[in-house]
């Protein structure tokens, strides 16, 4: 019962925070101020004092281009913690940098948003990096719910919703009703998996070797799953393989539509494995709601043409479904008596 009247005190002191830590990008909102930090989920360590150089857009920047004695990491793969030591360093910068003359007298409390997939130990471990990160307590809600909150969806009425979240690591699939995930599945297929694939399919077709963040830039600027109606192109620079020497080369919406075929087929398979486990009943809800996309997978050109096509269901792509997540959690930290039954474990109540 103490506890229960400290932590309601120093809560007057400090701000629940709400955090999408993603493998790409981590996002981080306030209740009732929104979203206050959207950067890259990147971090520059000096390797030799093993201190913070970087973290975020600066960190990013640094990719492939740090000196021996500077590491540029991404700390999380496939939506989870890769390493715990560097992802608690990005976490304090985070935070550092949200709080700059703010004034707290505690930390904050935290709302953090995983994989639907996540093992004990790894729910376990994004508590504790939390907390060690500077947060006073740290509660988990899953990915497929928070997108679909944010989606706008009344998560607590007997329907059937089917919540497919792209993001940099995982694919997140749930079957969503009366305020639970009734089927879900956790793909690891994703934002990096399509970079991987250009990045294979331009070496192989080109001759060429290209970075991370120019494999990044083809899937922003001309990415598509299908070929489209007016061909895009982009100019990119690269390292020939058999000279050895920096060319460039012009690249087509085709052939990125190509690189990312399989992946694409991978997603549809993975969601028609969930709809043949989701019981009859919320099969026909999802026959007439359709199918949500959210998250950054989500803008890949003619992707929702492809999985209608495929599965014949309507799709729906979500207002602003780069922040589909982190606006659910938004949403729950301002409305947390009607949300709290959701939280992912009993441990988690505040």
């Amino acid at each position: 019962m103490f506890k229960n009247y400290f932590n309601k005190f120093w809560g007057m002191f400090s701000e629940d925070l709400g955090i999408d830590l993603g493998t790409s990008n981590t996002l981080i909102c306030v209740r009732k101020k929104g979203i206050v930090l959207n950067s890259p989920s990147v971090v520059a360590i000096n390797n030799k004092t093993k201190e913070l150089y970087a973290v975020g857009e600066k960190a990013k920047a640094m990719i492939g281009k740090t000196p021996a004695h500077i590491d540029a990491i991404r700390p999380l793969k496939n939506g989870v913690i890769a390493d715990y030591e560097v992802t608690e360093k990005m976490l304090r910068g985070f935070y550092k940098e949200i709080n700059k003359g703010s004034g707290k007298l505690a930390g904050p409390r935290v709302l953090i948003c995983v994989p639907a997939g996540v093992t004990q130990v790894e729910k376990r471990a994004v508590i504790d990096i939390s907390t060690d990160a500077g947060a006073r307590e740290a509660f988990l809600i899953e990915e497929p719910m928070a997108a679909a909150i944010g989606a706008g969806i009344d998560v607590f009425q007997p329907e059937g919703n089917l919540i497919v979240d792209i993001g940099g690591g995982t694919t997140e699939i749930g079957v969503i009703s009366l305020g639970g995930i009734v089927k879900t599945s956790s793909l690891k297929v994703a934002g990096d998996r399509f970079d991987n694939l250009i990045t294979e399919y331009i070496r192989q077709e080109h001759n060429l070797l290209i970075g991370y963040k120019t494999a990044e830039r083809l899937k922003i600027e001309i990415g598509a799953v299908i070929p489209l109606e007016e061909e895009l192109t982009c100019e990119i620079s690269g390292r020939n393989l058999i000279t050895g020497l920096p060319v460039n080369i012009t690249v087509t919406s085709t052939e990125i539509a190509n690189a990312l075929e399989e992946a694409g087929n991978q997603i549809i398979e993975e969601i028609k494995s969930i709809l043949e486990k989701t019981p009859p009943e919320l099969s026909s809800d999802i026959k007439r709601t359709g199918i949500y996309l959210t998250g950054g997978g989500a803008l890949l050109r003619g992707l929702d043409k492809k999985l209608s096509n495929s599965l014949k269901l309507n799709v729906t792509v979500v207002e602003d479904p780069l922040n589909a997540v982190i606006n659910g959690i938004a949403k729950f930290l301002g409305n947390f008596n009607e949300y709290k039954s959701i939280l992912m474990s009993p441990e988690n109540n505040y």
